[in-house]
């Protein structure tokens, strides 16, 4: 899970990212057609990026974690996200279809195997797509590992969110109404996909912002504009693909990524993790390593959930590095 990528923040070093080597849409069925991207250099150790949300996109930075002598880097944005088409359409758009998009987009690139990179929903979908295809996966590099459940949900909005922001607590579950805080995960969702304009602007909002606060190492703001009802705010894209993904359980069986782990035998992995993440906590983590025994646990002190905290950008850069090391093409 993660709040719109376009509200991180970015390096700004002057170093722009470089031009894709390819770009195209891709049709992919069901009336969809992703963006899909190329990278680096053509003859080098593919890979795959994976973008948050559900529904986020990729940016033109994510180019940058690869380096571009020594890996062919495909970025693509999901059913739904992005640049694909349509934007923001839920209908055929599960977990078991943005799988099948990914082999789609690995066979139409003629590529055998690749790294699979992926951050918060991103890690989700890398799992989620390693399970299914193990060999056609070189290796795997996560960030904020997230394995869609409920009760992880349960734990950033209803545990983690009162005991470390009280006020924002009392904020997310004010911006419902009384007779539905009892259960407010399922009351935002619902409210999120109504279609009248009048239910889910402020929920969308009131979520986007609560997750964004949830994200930040320290964040600006730690209280809610007006419960959500602030209207100049732009409306959070991710609020409506995540309740859709999250209202039917990221469309997995119960637990499902934990009861495959054992498909993940023999592909080498390294976790990174920001030890103060409040939507994704290392415990997450630590359960998947002691599953996944080819794999190596990073935590970065001093930061949370967003691939640009402190620290964090520059240890998925050197994971990448030290798996496609550990890979053969």
């Amino acid at each position: 899970m993660a709040h719109d990528a376009k509200s991180e923040i970015r390096p700004d070093d002057g170093d722009k990212a470089a031009a894709p080597l390819s770009s195209r849409m891709v049709a992919v069925g069901d009336g969809h057609e992703l963006y899909v991207e190329t990278n680096g250099n053509a003859d080098g150790l593919p890979a795959v990026y994976l973008h948050g949300g559900p529904g986020s996109g990729c940016q033109p930075d994510h180019r940058r974690l690869f380096d571009p002598q020594r890996f062919h880097a495909v970025l693509f944005d999901q059913r739904g996200a992005g640049r694909s088409r349509p934007k923001g359409g839920r209908e055929a758009n599960t977990l078991p279809h943005l799988v099948a998009d990914m082999e789609m987009i690995r066979t139409m690139l003629g590529i055998e195997r690749w790294l699979v990179v992926g951050g918060s929903w991103g890690a989700t979908l890398a799992l989620a797509y390693a399970q299914a295809h193990p060999h056609r996966v070189s290796g795997i590099v996560l960030r904020a590992t997230f394995l869609g459940t409920r009760s992880e949900l349960e734990g950033a909005f209803l545990s983690n969110l009162p005991r470390f922001y009280p006020e924002l607590s009392a904020d997310f579950l004010g911006a419902l109404p009384e007779s539905e805080r009892a259960a407010p995960l399922d009351a935002y969702w619902r409210r999120i996909l109504d279609p009248d304009p009048a239910v889910h602007g402020p929920a969308a909002r009131a979520w986007g912002e609560t997750e964004a606060i949830l994200s930040q190492i320290a964040p600006k703001r730690t209280r809610l504009e007006s419960s959500g009802k602030n209207t100049t705010r732009p409306m959070p894209t991710t609020a409506f693909m995540e309740a859709h993904y999250f209202a039917h359980d990221c469309f997995m069986r119960p637990d499902q990524l934990m009861q495959g782990a054992h498909a993940l035998a023999g592909i080498p992995g390294i976790i990174v993790q920001g030890r103060y993440d409040l939507l994704c906590p290392p415990a997450t983590a630590h359960r998947l390593i002691a599953a996944w025994r080819d794999a190596e646990l990073r935590t970065i002190d001093a930061a949370g959930h967003l691939l640009y905290d402190p620290g964090i950008r520059d240890a998925v850069i050197a994971a990448i590095n030290d798996v496609a090391g550990k890979t053969a093409t």
